[in-house]
């Protein structure tokens, strides 16, 4: 097995939710939480949605969301999810008929926005199609398009107008006895979202959809999303995520797993432990670790892998991890294999020599794990 030991004083207890599927894709109730993506082409360039939407599938995405704005969207919808790896969420904003042409496309969900839908006959009508197609639905809160009436009650977007408009909206669903349905409630500010969303974990055993909406850029964005979405899923909160980033929907499912992966709440591919590098490098760590990352993109077993510049650290991280290199002196370094030292490596054929050494380990992994499955 992978060197990723559970102790407990790192153990993180989840929130009870239901579950509904999305798809082929269980959310809440237990299930993994889903790391989502939201394609950014025009929907209506079928080639470039589907070409998007394997890319994120490739990278790990679990649920990918299309935007849903017009007609002529939702007839490409249709062709978008029957070529699609993963289940298509549809993203309806405006008019509540895109929502009924959706889940008549094959969605796998509809997301509307209570705030912009319509009135309850309309969701009502939504509702319908949803439960006549096999559709779950996400009810998507936000705080830049809440209801007037909340904003004229509150004065501005904060977490009370953003939990009641949720819980009204629940309240629909509940009362047309439609009950698979995931909620988010996002906002830019981390302060604003994150007290939505305890206030919201208290009130609902309904999956959460966790999102720091409009985060920003790559850099920006994902330190801004780490950390309101990492608080919330130290809590237990959270079922299935979306880092939202000004940059390629890969960028956000490799961000998502990497939060999830930061606090063992799942793993896939390679868990890299580097130093920031200082003098007593052994070899240039910025560099080797910019190439490992590249190189071992398309490893997605879970499994670690140090690489530490010099003896201080070095030999404490390895013993920890499935493959280590830690840096010695006159040009060469110590490979650790499932923690322990190895044998000795030149600098400069360190790199093909560990990306071996990992895929020979993922190799083991899986094996041992199909052993297992079928023991």
């Amino acid at each position: 097995m992978s060197l990723n030991p559970v102790r407990p004083w790192r153990n993180i207890h989840r929130r009870d939710s239901r579950q509904i599927m999305v798809g082929n894709v269980p959310v809440g109730g237990g299930a993994p939480i889903t790391v989502q993506t939201m394609t950014n082409t025009e929907t209506t360039d079928i080639p470039g949605t589907i070409a998007q939407v394997q890319a994120a599938a490739e990278a790990g995405a679990d649920i990918v969301r299309v935007s849903v704005p017009d007609e002529a969207s939702s007839k490409a919808l249709k062709e978008i999810v029957r070529e699609s790896p993963v289940p298509i969420v549809a993203d309806i904003h405006f008019h509540y008929r895109r929502g009924i042409e959706a889940a008549e496309a094959g969605a796998a969900c509809l997301r509307i926005n209570p705030g912009n839908i319509g009135d309850e006959a309309r969701v009502r009508e939504v509702i319908k199609a949803a439960r006549d197609h096999g559709c779950s639905m996400r009810i998507g809160v936000n705080a830049g398009s809440l209801e007037k009436h909340l904003l004229e009650k509150y004065g501005e977007p904060c977490p009370d107008a953003m939990v009641e408009s949720g819980l009204d909206h629940i309240k629909v669903l509940q009362d047309n006895d439609f009950h698979e349905f995931k909620i988010s409630c996002k906002a830019s500010d981390v302060f604003m979202a994150s007290a939505a969303y305890m206030q919201l974990a208290e009130q609902t055993d309904a999956p959460i959809h966790l999102g720091i909406t409009e985060a920003g850029g790559l850099m920006s964005g994902t330190i801004k999303s780490a950390i309101g979405l990492g608080q919330l899923l130290w809590m237990g909160i959270g079922d299935t995520i979306r880092v939202s980033l000004s940059a390629d929907p890969v960028e956000e499912i490799k961000v998502g797993y990497e939060i999830l992966k930061s606090l063992g709440l799942r793993h896939r591919g390679v868990n890299i432990i580097s130093c920031p590098s200082c003098a007593r490098q052994g070899f240039d760590v910025i560099k080797t670790v910019e190439t490992l990352e590249r190189r071992l993109e398309h490893i997605k077993t879970p499994m670690s892998l140090s690489i530490i510049g010099c003896v201080v650290n070095g030999p404490g991280e390895a013993l920890m991890t499935d493959v280590g290199f830690t840096g010695g002196g006159a040009g060469s370094g110590m490979v650790y294999l499932a923690g322990k030292a190895s044998h000795k490596m030149s600098n400069d054929k360190m790199i093909d020599h560990i990306v071996e050494e990992v895929e020979k380990r993922a190799a083991e992994i899986e094996a041992e794990e199909a052993t297992q499955t079928k023991a």
